[in-house]
Parts: C-alpha cells; structure tokens; sequence
C-alpha cells in the first residue's frame, strides 16, 4: 500500500498539473533551482548537512532489529538490495511530491507545506481511492512506531531493568515494566507534537540526527573493530548525545545539522576509550569470529 501511494500520488499528480512545462515555469516564477548545487543560498556545509543525513540509517534500531532478525547471512545481499531499492523509490516519490506541488499549490502557508501529499490526494482522487491512499500515510507512520516502541520496551526491560535494577524480575513484572515504558514514552512523544512551534520535519531531524549520533558509530565500530568493549560503547554513546544536545540547544543546527558533530565526536569517544580498554571477553570474541565466518562464507 506505501509503495503504492508513493508511486502513483506523483506519477498522476505529474499529469494533472500539465507535465514538466507548467512545473519547470511555476519554479522559475519563484526562484527555486533544479540544479542539485544551486549557484545563490547553497554553501559547502549546506552541503555537508545534507549529506550527513545518510549517517542516521546507521543508527536506527528498529531496522537493525530487522537485520538481527534474518534466517541467516546468506540472505542480507538480497535484503540489501531490497532495502535500496525501497529507497530509491520511496525517496524518489517524495522528492516528485514535493516539486510536482509547486504548481498545483502555489499560495500554501508556511507550516501547510508538510501535507500536500494529503491535499494531492484529497485534489485528484475521489473519495474512496482517496481514503485508501490516506491509509498509507497511517500505515507508514504506524510501521515506524510500533518497531521503535517493540524495541524500547525490549530495551528498557531485558537490556536495562533485568540486569540492571532487578536480576530476578517475574515475567509478569517485565511485562507491566514493558507496558508502562511504552505509555511513558508514548505520552513524551505527545508532548513533543503539541509544540505549535515545532514541524514534522525540525522533529524528525532531531530524532534521526539523536539515532545516528548515539548509536551509529558504535554499530560501525562494533562490526568493524573486533575488540570494543562496552566500556567505549558508553562513551561514545553518551559523548555523541551530549555534543549533538548541546549543538542543537546553541543554535548551531543552523548552520550544520547536529548528526555531524555527534557522529564525529561519537567516534573519536570510541578510538580514545578503545585505546584504555579491550574486549577480552573470550565468549564475545567468539562470536564475533563466528559470525564474521559465516558471512564470509554465504558471501
């Protein structure tokens, strides 16, 4: 159904405004480029923001929760190719929506140009296809969240509260833990959507820039260099969000997306603690060796 409503929403949309002539003309009307390196208002760290988006997918844990999920080594080249080329069109359609609403829309207010995929809909289809394509927009919403909750509360319970707070927990207790955590969480998400100020897309950058600049290093390190120990996945994790906080809070997003600090200082954490401590953790080595074989092998 997503692929759907990404793929047929712009292909149509493309027809109704009259094709690329209406579209090229709207743009030059209001001064917006083509070209990917435009020659007024884009500067080398424009440049660089926009690319360090790319290093939030390493971080993401709802979708190394999939990759952790796989029958086996042998399949993640076919899954790789998959996840490109989802990417490709997805990204693609988006891209399309956004151009293509150019025309179709030519006065939208500031904060209403997050929901023209909502009004293309609304504006070329009937009622009923309309309802269904609006589905998709729910449906991929609802993709993200409850993979991004099944993975806190596996997290907060297995990972933190199991053997951190309380090593002999019932099965009935980590699952209120579980229960609650994701109310919790839920309810901060609230809080956050409420602020009038804030767009769906400042919050979707600041909580991809947090995924890519807590985590992301750590998983390159961890695949990568055999002996990281936790105690420089800490660091790296807890230096990565801090830098990444306190850039955004000085207003320094403005001018560099905060993913590139927090990453960069992410990783330098990591090489400094890995030069104090080692993983000398014989059944983690193993592992590691273990599964390094076997992908080298299906490969």
């Amino acid at each position: 159904l997503m692929v759907a409503a990404i793929v047929v929403v712009p292909v149509l949309s493309y027809f109704y405004a009259g094709g690329a002539g209406p579209i090229t003309a709207s743009m030059a009307a209001k001064n917006i480029p083509l070209a990917l390196w435009p020659e007024k208002g884009f500067t080398v760290l424009a440049f660089i923001s926009t690319m360090a988006w790319g290093l939030g997918y390493f971080g993401q844990p709802h979708i190394l929760a999939r990759f952790m999920g796989i029958r086996s080594a042998g399949e993640l080249p076919r899954s790789m190719r998959i996840a490109v080329i989802w990417v490709l069109i997805s990204l693609g359609g988006a891209v399309a929506v956004g151009i293509i609403s150019i025309p179709l829309f030519p006065n939208l207010p500031g904060g209403d140009h997050e929901k023209v995929f909502i009004y293309m809909i609304n504006l070329i289809f009937n009622p009923w296809a309309g309802g269904v394509l609006l589905a998709a927009i729910l449906s991929a919403i609802m993709s993200t969240i409850d993979s991004q909750l099944l993975v806190l509360s596996s997290t907060l319970t297995e990972d933190f509260y199991l053997k951190v707070i309380k090593k002999d927990a019932s099965q009935k207790e980590l699952v209120y833990i579980g229960r609650a955590s994701v109310i919790a969480v839920s309810l901060a998400a609230l809080v956050l959507a409420l602020n009038p100020r804030a767009t769906i897309l400042g919050l979707v950058a600041y909580a991809w820039g947090g995924f890519g600049a807590a985590f992301g290093p750590l998983v390159i390190c961890a695949l990568y260099w055999r002996r990281t120990p936790w105690q420089s996945a800490l660091a790296g994790m807890i230096t990565g969000t801090v830098v990444l906080v306190l850039w955004k809070q000085m207003g320094m997003g403005e001018y560099l997306y905060e993913i590139v600090p927090g990453f960069l200082s992410n990783a330098g954490a990591i090489a400094i603690a890995n030069l104090y401590f080692s993983q000398n953790n014989g059944e983690v080595l193993a592992e590691y060796d273990a599964v390094v074989k076997e992908s080298r092998a299906e490969a």
